[in-house]
């Protein structure tokens, strides 16, 4: 199984090109063993898609590699905690364990419109088995919400 440190370097290196590209910081890998199956950043300014969040993307490519909207066993490592939209999308794709690094309140504090509903309530109000784990490189993910920043400072 690929190490979960690994992946969100991955993630974290999506989401640099992300910034570079215009696009807001977030990104997110998905594994299936040691098999990385997606890795994306969010792509909603270029896609007038309010949906185009990295965790979605990700979730579409894996899908479509793997030819199944069900992704049991999968690891998924994303910049910043999912919103409710995104924990529901990787519930339903069953995925087994998200790992996060920013939370929902870094990313408010950096001028997104954030819900402030947790995935973890997300997931226990929903009665997900998704396992949630917090804090795997938050440092240097929430230094992606500076990079993003520096730039043109857009939010949405």
């Amino acid at each position: 199984m690929i190490d979960p440190a690994d992946l969100m370097r991955l993630a974290m290196d999506k989401c640099r090109a992300g910034i570079a590209a215009g696009q807001s910081p977030f990104g997110c890998a998905i594994a299936l063993e040691n098999d990385v199956l997606a890795v994306e950043h969010n792509t909603v300014w270029a896609t007038a898609d309010p949906t185009a969040h990295a965790e979605v993307n990700a979730l579409r490519a894996a899908c479509r590699r793997r030819s199944t909207q069900h992704l049991q066993g999968a690891i998924v490592a994303t910049t910043c905690e999912p919103c409710p939209m995104c924990m529901a999308a990787l519930h339903w794709a069953r995925v087994e364990t998200v790992y996060y690094a920013a939370t929902i309140g870094d990313a408010a504090a950096a001028g997104f419109s954030e819900l402030a509903l947790p995935a973890a309530d997300v997931v226990r109000l929903g009665g997900s088995p998704v396992k949630l784990v917090a804090g795997l490189l938050v440092d240097e993910c929430r230094e992606l919400f500076r990079a993003w920043q520096a730039g043109d400072g857009r939010a949405y």
